[in-house]
C-alpha cells in the first residue's frame, strides 16, 4: 500500500511541475503577444470606440489635467 502511495505522489509532483511550466510558457508567450502587437491593439480599439460628444453640458471627467 505504501509503494502505491508513494509512486502517485511522484506522479502528482510530476504533473504539477508539467502544469506550472506550461502555465509559466503561455504567460511568457502572451507577454510577448502584448508587447509586440499592443500599439496596433490600441489603435483598433480607438478606432472602434464611439467619438466623445461636443456637447458643452456634458462633463468630462475623464480630461487629462496638466502635472502640477
Amino acid at each position: 500500500m505504501t509503494t502505491k502511495g508513494r509512486n502517485q505522489s511522484s506522479e502528482h509532483a510530476a504533473s504539477d511541475e508539467a502544469a506550472a511550466y506550461i502555465a509559466q510558457t503561455l504567460m511568457d508567450l502572451a507577454l510577448q503577444f502584448e508587447a509586440t502587437h499592443l500599439a496596433q491593439i490600441r489603435r483598433h480599439y480607438q478606432s472602434i470606440a464611439p467619438r466623445p460628444d461636443d456637447d458643452p453640458r456634458q462633463l468630462d471627467l475623464f480630461a487629462r489635467h496638466p502635472p502640477f
